[in-house]
C-alpha cells in the first residue's frame, strides 16, 4: 500500500471562502485514520482534495513521497467508497466488481482470480450472479467495496458510506469494514459525522472544526484527553459535562451554588496561574456518582447536588439530566438505580477524570499549557466566522483591474 502526507494543505473557493485550513497530517502505510466533525467542517472536501476531484489551492499532497497536486484522479491509484452505491441495475454483482478491470484491458483470468478473491474477503461468493436489486443494503455496500479492492490501489478513500443504512447494520457493517481493512492491509482515509464510528473503527482520528484540525491521536487519546472543549464536547455520547466556576484555595467552586469540589495535590499544582480564576472543570458522565454507589464515600468531598430534569432509560443504564446552580449535567448510571425527576440528587466526580480548560480559550490546561490566559468573548454566530481569503492576483486579472478602473474614471467625467 502506501504512505500518504498532507503539508499545509488549503482550499479556497471561488469568491474566497476558505473551507479548510492549513491541514497537516502525516499517514503511515496500512493505517485507518477517520477524519470526524459536524456537517461543514470539511472534512469531504479534503478528501476530495486527495482524490483529485477538488483542487488544491495551495500546499502539497504526496503518496509514498511522490507529489501529487496536479496528478488526475485516474493516476493517483486511489479508490473511492462513496455514501450512495453507485451500482449498476443491468449488471450482476460479478460484472460490478469486474468491470473497472475490464475497461483498464487486465486479461480474463486475473479479472476472474481478483473478484473471486474479493468475493471470498467480503463473503459475497453465493451472490456473484445476483443482480442489486436484489440484495440487501448491507450487501450492496460489500459490492461498492469489493469494487475498490479487486482493483488493489495504494490509498482507499470511504466518504460515510454506512450513512444510508439502519442502525443494527451499520454495527455489523463498521465491524466487516475493519475486518477487511485488516487482511486487505489498506491504507485507508475513512470520512463520518458520526463519533461513535470514528471510536470504533480508527487508528487514529482527526477531529475537524470549521476547516481547521482541533486535534490527530489515537482514540482513547482523543477522549481521555480531549485538546479543547469542542473535542470533549463532540467526542463521547452523552458529551462531556462542563462546569463552570472558580479555583479558591484548593477548590473548584460551582457557579450559582457556591458548592465546593475538591483539588487534589496534582490538580492544584496544575491550576496555580488559575487561582481567583474562572475555568471550566470537564467530567464524563460515566465519570460521576451517584450517592448510592458504594464508591461515592471515596469521592463525598468532590460531590455535589444535581436537581434531575429528564430521565433517560437506555435498558442497562440511565441518563439522568440535571442542573446545578447555573449549570448543566448529565449523569450516566446502572439502571440498577431508581431516580425520578424533578428531585434533588448528590453525585460526586471521580476526580481522577476531571479535565479542566480556559473558559475564554476553550482550550484544555495541561502541564505543557497552564499559563493563564484570557481573550474577548464574542457572540458571533459559527456563519460569521467564515474567513474571507483573497487570492494572489495574477498579472492578467491585475491589467483588467486596471483597464476597469481607467474605464470607470472615464465614464464619471
Amino acid at each position: 500500500m502506501a504512505s500518504v502526507q498532507l503539508i499545509n494543505v488549503n482550499k479556497v473557493y471561488d469568491g474566497g471562502v476558505h473551507a479548510v485550513h492549513d491541514f497537516s497530517i502525516d499517514i503511515k502505510d496500512k493505517e485507518f485514520i477517520v477524519f470526524v466533525g459536524p456537517s461543514g467542517c470539511g472534512k469531504s472536501t479534503t478528501l476530495r482534495m486527495i482524490a483529485g476531484l477538488e483542487e488544491i489551492s495551495y500546499g502539497d499532497f504526496l503518496i509514498d513521497g511522490k507529489l501529487m497536486n496536479s496528478a488526475a484522479p485516474k493516476d493517483r491509484d486511489i479508490a473511492m467508497v462513496f455514501q450512495s452505491y453507485a451500482l449498476y441495475p443491468q449488471m450482476t454483482v460479478y460484472k460490478n466488481m469486474a468491470y473497472a478491470l475490464k475497461l483498464r484491458k487486465v486479461p480474463k483470468d486475473e479479472i476472474d482470480a481478483r473478484v473471486k478473491e474479493a468475493a471470498k474477503i467480503l463473503k459475497l461468493t453465493p451472490y456473484l450472479d445476483r443482480k442489486p436489486r436484489a440484495l440487501s443494503g448491507g450487501q450492496r455496500q460489500r459490492v461498492a467495496l469489493g469494487r475498490s479492492i479487486v482493483r488493489r490501489p495504494k490509498v482507499f478513500l470511504m466518504d460515510e458510506p454506512l450513512s444510508n443504512l439502519d442502525a443494527k447494520l451499520r454495527v455489523a457493517m463498521r465491524s466487516e469494514i475493519v475486518r477487511i481493512h485488516e487482511e486487505v492491509g489498506a491504507t485507508t482515509i475513512y470520512v463520518t459525522h458520526d463519533q461513535i464510528e470514528a471510536m470504533t473503527m480508527a487508528s487514529r482520528i482527526v477531529v475537524m472544526k470549521d476547516g481547521f484540525i482541533q486535534q490527530i491521536g489515537e482514540p482513547n487519546e482523543v477522549y481521555k484527553n480531549p485538546a479543547n472543549m469542542f473535542v470533549a464536547g463532540f467526542i463521547g455520547t452523552p458529551a462531556m459535562n462542563f462546569l463552570h466556576g472558580i479555583v479558591e484555595k484548593g477548590f473548584f467552586v460551582l457557579d450559582g451554588t457556591g458548592e465546593k469540589i475538591r483539588l487534589t495535590p496534582d490538580q492544584k499544582k496544575l491550576l496555580a496561574n488559575y487561582e481567583g480564576k474562572r475555568l471550566v472543570y470537564g467530567i464524563r458522565p460515566e465519570n460521576l456518582i451517584f450517592e448510592e454507589d458504594d464508591r461515592f464515600e471515596k469521592f463525598k468531598d468532590c460531590s455535589f447536588k444535581l436537581k434531575t430534569g429528564m430521565v433517560e432509560l437506555l435498558g442497562d443504564i440511565v441518563n439522568v439530566h440535571g442542573t446545578s446552580g447555573e449549570n448543566k449535567a448529565i449523569l450516566k448510571m446502572s439502571s440498577k438505580y431508581s431516580v425520578k425527576d424533578k428531585t434533588e440528587i448528590t453525585v460526586a466526580t471521580d476526580c481522577e477524570y476531571a479535565r479542566f480548560f480556559n473558559e475564554t480559550t476553550t482550550r484544555a490546561i495541561t502541564s505543557n499549557d497552564c499559563e493563564y490566559e484570557e481573550v474577548e468573548a464574542t457572540d458571533l454566530t459559527d456563519e460569521d466566522k467564515v474567513v474571507i481569503v483573497e487570492k494572489p492576483k495574477g498579472l492578467i486579472s491585475k491589467a483588467v483591474d486596471a483597464i476597469k478602473g481607467a474605464v470607470n474614471k472615464k465614464s464619471d467625467k
